[in-house]
């Protein structure tokens, strides 16, 4: 009797604790909810925002991407989006919120890329990298007659928390679909103005698009395919000259290698970074530090072959 009230309890505790497993898995159709803002660490509107997103469904999955996007930045927020999505699957839901128009004219959107991720956020250039990377299937308006935090209807300086993360969590959670986001906007975003990367007369050329922190890397937009077409290998010296406007920031022979070890301490080198793009970078110092390289559209990088 006593084998068999034990046996009974422990089919009991194995039976909760299965409940239990199942109640923190996704329910079918929900998607993963990515976060980044330019919120920092310090206060509490992240909580805010999850808050929200655990109250449209407990068994979301949440994640962050950064909430230490310089303020106002929406050329970093750009930049991060293209660094981090590829490595998500399609359906995953990226709400982005670097806002420095909150509350004013600018459009609140879902954009559904090709690629089968969705991004919510402002549209006000945040989206530039996505577009160029995935492509854009459609693009949908914010109804925030629907898609709005209940009894936010006043607050006009917070629509991270009461419009895209509520809208955001809505959809990966599957309360609506993409087309339940509101009005059909067509295809395209406010896009960034940059150097778009070419190969023309033996010449790269592209834009700097971030500082690889907290190393100093330099990253651009050239892709390796530019570089192979280049006939740029391994082992091969480039001559660079990084520019912004007209005036020079760097300019030198360096080796194309494939790691930061195969030079000296210190020395300059290049190499394709984990995105696969033409980089520069010093062995363990910053390339970006010692040359007081900055990012953006007036940023640009010119790479010759050597060896040709």
């Amino acid at each position: 009797m006593l084998r068999h009230r034990i046996a009974r309890s422990a089919a009991r505790r194995l039976l909760g604790l299965a409940l239990v497993s199942l109640s923190s898995l996704p329910l079918a159709g929900q998607r993963a909810l990515v976060f980044q803002t330019d919120f920092g660490l310090a206060e509490g509107s992240i909580a805010e925002m999850k808050g929200v997103a655990y109250s449209v469904s407990p068994s979301l999955h949440m994640f962050d991407l950064t909430h230490l996007i310089p303020p106002y930045d929406i050329w970093e927020a750009a930049v991060r989006l293209r660094q981090a999505a590829p490595f998500w699957p399609p359906g995953t839901v990226f709400v982005s919120i670097v806002d420095p128009g909150v509350g004013t004219a600018r459009k609140s959107i879902v954009v559904k890329a090709r690629s089968g991720h969705f991004f919510v956020g402002p549209d006000n250039g945040s989206f530039t990298f996505i577009a160029e990377q995935f492509g854009i299937e459609s693009v949908r308006e914010i109804d925030e007659t629907v898609n709005r935090l209940p009894g936010s209807e006043r607050s006009h300086t917070f629509h991270g928390r009461d419009i895209f993360g509520y809208t955001g969590a809505r959809l990966a959670a599957g309360v609506i679909e993409f087309d339940q986001v509101g009005p059909a906007l067509g295809s395209s975003v406010v896009m960034l103005p940059h150097m778009a990367p070419s190969l023309a007369a033996g010449r790269l050329t592209g834009a700097v698009l971030t500082e690889d922190q907290p190393y100093g890397n330099v990253w651009t937009n050239i892709p390796a395919r530019m570089v192979d077409s280049l006939g740029v290998k391994v082992g091969d010296t480039v001559a660079v000259v990084v520019r912004h406007g007209a005036t020079v920031a760097f300019r030198g022979r360096i080796p194309f290698v494939k790691s930061f070890g195969a030079v000296r301490r210190g020395q300059p080198l290049a190499y394709l970074d984990s995105m696969l793009d033409f980089a520069l970078a010093l062995d363990q110092g910053s390339f970006a530090g010692r040359y007081r390289i900055g990012r953006g559209k007036d940023w640009v990088v010119e790479v010759r072959s050597l060896t040709r």
